[in-house]
């Protein structure tokens, strides 16, 4: 069902997506947008659940989002690095969706895989817009308006926030779609994310809200200034 998208994020696994902009997904989505969502791996090297059931878990996921499509690269999980053929890989998804927007985890991050997927992803961006450049698959060249970043596991001061308290419940239900990842079960290992992860989540997306005075908002990062249009401004 491949097509032309508005936005596409892009992950290095199945649910940093849901972690760091699920909510801003749903209300997008609800707004008729058309969304896709790449992850770069199957994180095979996970400490709980399976590549088969993490699919399984991401779909649910997307589907709960309102999300059109979503793909996986199957690049090496730990393996996420600043090589052509990554580059090729990642461009050719940019070029296959054509989107307007493109999200990618922001480049500071504890997990290394989480800031080379946003180095990738900024490599694949510009690499997308040149007609000469042979991206993998071959498609023609792409380039996208915007690249904004979104935050995984760090706390960082954004640069803008979208207002996502009527979704935040979205959210909640897309990463509770991941019961391998976020709960413990059957011979499940206690991680950072079986350890109140969902909590310490949500409670970063509230104070980014208390900040803006609503109640939840998710924050994300750009390298370039924002624009806003006089008439969102409380003038």
């Amino acid at each position: 069902m491949a097509g032309k998208v508005d936005i596409l994020a892009f992950g290095a696994h199945a649910d940093d997506v849901e972690i760091g902009m699920a909510a801003s997904i749903a209300k997008w989505a609800s707004m008729g947008k058309k969304i896709a969502i790449c992850d770069l791996t199957e994180a095979e090297l996970s400490s709980n659940g399976t590549v088969e059931n993490r699919k399984k878990e991401a779909q649910k996921s997307a589907a709960c989002l309102g999300v059109r499509e979503r793909v996986t690269l199957k690049l090496p999980d730990r393996g996420l690095f600043m090589q052509a053929d990554a580059i090729r890989a990642v461009t050719g998804v940019i070029r296959k969706f054509q989107p307007d927007v493109v999200f990618a985890p922001f480049h500071e991050d504890r997990h290394p895989d989480h800031g080379n997927c946003g180095r990738l992803t900024e490599e694949a961006f510009f690499s997308a817009g040149i007609g000469k450049y042979r991206s993998e698959p071959d498609l023609p060249s792409h380039k996208p308006k915007h690249l904004y970043f979104y935050m995984v596991n760090g706390f960082h001061p954004p640069d803008f926030v979208v207002d996502v308290t009527n979704f935040m419940d979205k959210k909640l239900e897309s990463l509770h779609a991941y019961e391998s990842q976020f709960s413990i079960r059957e011979r499940s290992v206690h991680t950072p994310l079986t350890d109140g992860y969902i909590e310490a989540v949500t409670a970063r997306e509230r104070m980014f809200g208390k900040e803006l005075g609503v109640k939840y908002a998710e924050g994300f990062l750009s390298k370039k200034p924002v624009l806003v249009n006089l008439d969102v401004l409380d003038l």
